[in-house]
């Protein structure tokens, strides 16, 4: 068996190579220790890298969810509160077409008081239905002006259609989820009735308050009956918002829980386990310090050194 030759050279070749990995190893340790993550480039885990890309993709998504929902939130709370207001208005507006149906006691001047009243109640529902979130009108639709209605009552909306496509096609809606959009507008006709017909609340409390000027009880008990319809189409209208507000708050809760688990996955990627890091480079401090004083050892000065 023939033993291979070793010369001074290929020790001091070993030994420098070998203390440049224990170099290496220490720095890598030491780039983690100081920026708290395991990952700091991708050849440190290319498997890793993928996943936590991945991961952070989704985190941006269930915040951009998160930020969906709030803004949704807000469109169907500012609804909701203004309906609410509404529908003690109409109620109020009923017990003024009640009383002034009772003729017995009832007046001129009497009626024309309940008249202004009810001119009043008006003008704070179309004050009410000219309600903005973020500069829009919340009971405009997709229009882009200033006001959902005029101070007479005629709303303003663009691109309305009653029929079953107008959720689809001018809609206000949030995305909220992988799939999951809902629409977060109410337009001034399916809140309030159509004022182009006898059917709108707005033309309703109009006829009211003529027809209480001019004494007509008969047409006082159409215009109750029309305002009726109108009230129960208000608390529907309650009642879808409230329906909307709380799922968009389930798919918020949903993202959040999501999110956190996300971060969590994440975290177990990229971060460092602080106590075991801060042991392997005690470890690798050691092990440099042993590996030097091994060095010294095995490099010992040659014949030559002593030839001089």
């Amino acid at each position: 068996m023939v033993a291979g030759r070793v010369t001074e050279s290929s020790i001091h070749t070993r030994v420098l190579a070998n203390l440049q990995r224990n170099l290496a190893k220490g720095a890598q340790i030491q780039d983690q220790l100081s920026s708290g993550k395991q990952l700091n480039r991708p050849s440190d885990s290319p498997a890793g890298t993928v996943s936590a890309l991945q991961l952070r993709a989704e985190t941006r998504m269930s915040q951009q969810y998160t930020r969906n929902a709030d803004d949704g939130l807000g469109w169907l709370g500012t609804v909701e509160d203004t309906l609410g207001s509404a529908s003690v208005l109409v109620n109020r507006a009923r017990s003024l077409t009640v009383q002034g149906m009772n003729t017995t006691t009832n007046g001129t001047l009497a009626n024309d008081a309940l008249a202004s009243e009810i001119d009043q109640i008006r003008d704070a529902l179309i004050a009410g239905a000219n309600t903005r979130y973020l500069d829009r009108p919340v009971f405009g639709g997709n229009t882009l002006g200033g006001i959902a209605y005029t101070p007479q009552g005629e709303w303003k909306g663009e691109d309305y259609d009653p029929a079953p496509a107008f959720a689809d096609t001018t809609s206000v809606t949030r995305t909220v989820g992988s799939g999951a959009k809902v629409r977060v507008d109410l337009t001034g006709p399916e809140a309030f009735g159509d004022n182009s017909t006898p059917a709108g609340l707005f033309r309703v409390l109009e006829s009211i308050s003529q027809h209480l000027r001019a004494g007509d009880n008969a047409a006082l008990g159409t215009d109750l009956t029309a305002l009726d319809v109108s009230g129960n189409q208000l608390k529907s209208a309650i009642s879808e918002i409230g329906s909307r507000y709380n799922r968009i708050t389930q798919m918020k809760d949903s993202a959040q829980d999501r999110l956190l688990s996300v971060t969590s996955q994440l975290s177990d990627i990229e971060d460092i386990d602080l106590p075991k890091t801060i042991m392997e480079m005690q470890l690798q401090q050691t092990s440099y310090q042993a590996a030097l004083a091994a060095s010294a050892k095995v490099i010992q000065p040659s014949l030559i050194d002593f030839l001089r």
